[in-house]
C-alpha cells in the first residue's frame, strides 16, 4: 500500500531550518491532506482530510479554543470513513467538551475469536501460495458502524483533577464478508473462493448467538474521574493523564442486553532533554463487571479523548502496533505502551511552525479476564483452539511524526510482532501521537 502522505515527507524535508522562536499562531489554521491508497481485495482508497484549529488572540497559543475535524474517504468496492470531530473548552465555559460523529464501513473487519493464543490462528489458511490456503477472508467479517459521541470534562477539585460524563450511541450492523463484491473486476485466478469464516463457524458452534450475529445498537453511558497535569494535550514533555472510567449499557435504552465495564488508564511524561527529548509510558486495564456483553462491542477500548477513528483493539494501530487488529479479545484485558520521543529538526515555512520527530516504543497487552468457552472447548477442533496457552503479547518498532503548529500531526509508525502467533508487521499512516 502507498500513500501520498510520503509525497509531503519527501517535500518537507528540504525546507526545514535550524530551530528557532515559534511563529505565534491567531484565528483560523488547518491542514489538509489528500488520502490515496489501494488495497488487492479493498481497491483505491480516494478522499481527504480536513483538521481546523482557531486560536483566538493567540495568548494560549499552542492551545487552541476550537478544534473541527473533518474526513471523507473511500475504497472502490465499498469501505470508507466518514467522520467529524469537534473538541473545545470555549463551547461550555469551564468544560471540556468534545463531539464525534462517525458512519465507519471496513468490508473486511478482523476477527480472529476470544483470549488471545488461545484463538489460534492459521496463517497458511490465508496466505495464497501455501497448499492449505483457504481465504484471504478467514478472519474477516463485514461490520458498518454508527457513532455518536459526546463527552464532557469539568473542574472536580483543584486545577488538575476532573469529572467526566459522556454518552456514545453505537449502531453496528454486522455480516459475513461479500465475496462476490470483492470478485468484481478479478481474474479468474485472482478470485477470492466462497467459502465459511471464522464468523459463520462460531454461528455455528453457539459462541456468536443468533440475537447478536447481525449486530445491534449500543446505548453506552459513561462516567469517571480524570487527572490532568500535561504541559502539552497533543504531544506532551511532562505531566500525568489518569482516569478511571466506568461504562453501563442498559437494555431498557435499547440494547440487546445490559452490560457493564470498567477502564483504569495511567499515562505519564517524562522531560529527558528540554524541548527535543521525552520518555512517555501507558498503562491500561479494562475489565466486564456485569451482565453478558455482544461479541461485536468487546474490540472497543474506553478512552476518554479520541486520537482518531477508531479505538479499537487489542493489536492494531490504537493499542499494539505490529500485532495483528483485533489479535488479542477478552471480557478483559490489559496493555500498555512505552515511547521514546526525539524532536531532531524544527522549522518555519508558510508562516507556520513545522517540527520533525522519531519515536521508537514498545507495546505489550494479554487477555486477564477470559471470554468463558471452557464448557464448548473438547468438543470443537483442536486447530482452532489451544486453552491454556495466553501470555503477554510483544511487538515494537519505530515511528516518523510531522507536526505543524503543535498540533496538525501526521503520524507513521511501524510495528513488528515479537511472536509469529501475532502476525508479521504493520505500518500506519494517520495523524497524532499514540496517546
Amino acid at each position: 500500500m502507498k500513500n501520498l502522505y510520503f509525497l509531503l515527507l519527501l517535500f518537507l524535508f528540504p525546507f526545514f531550518t535550524s530551530a528557532q522562536e515559534d511563529v505565534v499562531k491567531t484565528g483560523w489554521n488547518f491542514g489538509v491532506l489528500p488520502s490515496i491508497s489501494f488495497d488487492s481485495d479493498l481497491g483505491f482508497q480516494y478522499g481527504a482530510l480536513v483538521d481546523l484549529y482557531h486560536y483566538g488572540s493567540g495568548e494560549r497559543y499552542p492551545v487552541y479554543d476550537h478544534k473541527l475535524y473533518f474526513e471523507v474517504s473511500r475504497y472502490t468496492k465499498g469501505s470508507g470513513i466518514n467522520r467529524f470531530y469537534y473538541d473545545s473548552d470555549k463551547l461550555l465555559k469551564g468544560l471540556q467538551t468534545s463531539v464525534d460523529l462517525s458512519y465507519l464501513s471496513d468490508q473486511a473487519y478482523d476477527f480472529y475469536g476470544y483470549n488471545g493464543y488461545e484463538a489460534v490462528v492459521n496463517s497458511n489458511w490465508i496466505e495464497e501460495d501455501d497448499e492449505d490456503y483457504v481465504s484471504r477472508m478467514f478472519y474477516k467479517y463485514d461490520r458498518k458502524l454508527f457513532r455518536f459521541k459526546v463527552d464532557v470534562q469539568g473542574p472536580y477539585f483543584g486545577k488538575n483533577l476532573k469529572w467526566l460524563a459522556g454518552i456514545n450511541l453505537l449502531n453496528f450492523q454486522i455480516n459475513p464478508v461479500d465475496i462476490d463484491k470483492l470478485n468484481e473486476g478479478k481474474s479468474e485466478d485472482e478470485l477470492l473462493p466462497d467459502v465459511e469464516g471464522l464468523y459463520e463457524k462460531y454461528q455455528q458452534w453457539a459462541i456468536i448467538s443468533q440475537e447478536e450475529a447481525d449486530g445491534g445498537f449500543i446505548p453506552e453511558l459513561k462516567a469517571g474521574l480524570v487527572y490532568d497535569s500535561r504541559d502539552n494535550r497533543p504531544n506532551p514533555m511532562k505531566g500525568i493523564w489518569t482516569e478511571a472510567a466506568f461504562v453501563g449499557v442498559p437494555e431498557f435504552l435499547g440494547a440487546e442486553s445490559s452490560f457493564a465495564k470498567f477502564s483504569i488508564t495511567h499515562r505519564q511524561y517524562f522531560t529527558i532533554i528540554p524541548k527535543d527529548l521525552s520518555l512517555a509510558y501507558r498503562l491500561a486495564w479494562q475489565s466486564t463487571i456485569a451482565g453478558q456483553v455482544p461479541f461485536y462491542y468487546q474490540t472497543q477500548i474506553i478512552v476518554s479523548e479520541m486520537r482518531g477513528a477508531s479505538s479499537e483493539g487489542l493489536g492494531g494501530s490504537k493499542t499494539l502496533r505490529g500485532i495483528r487488529r483485533n489479535r488479542i479479545v477478552g471480557d478483559g484485558v490489559f496493555y500498555g505502551n512505552i515511547e521514546a520521543r526525539w524532536k531532531f529538526a524544527r522549522f518555519t515555512m508558510f508562516n507556520n511552525n513545522f517540527y520533525l520527530g522519531l519515536n521508537g516504543f514498545t507495546d505489550f497487552g494479554r487477555v486477564i479476564e477470559k471470554t468463558d468457552l471452557n464448557s464448548i472447548f473438547s468438543q470443537l477442533p483442536g486447530e482452532y483452539f489451544n486453552p491454556g496457552t495466553e501470555s503477554m503479547h510483544f511487538s515494537y518498532g519505530a515511528g516518523l511524526r510531522i507536526a505543524m503548529n503543535q498540533n496538525f500531526i501526521i503520524a507513521v509508525d511501524y510495528g513488528i510482532a515479537a511472536d509469529e502467533r501475532d502476525g508479521d508487521s504493520g505500518l500506519y499512516i494517520g495523524l497524532n501521537y499514540l496517546f
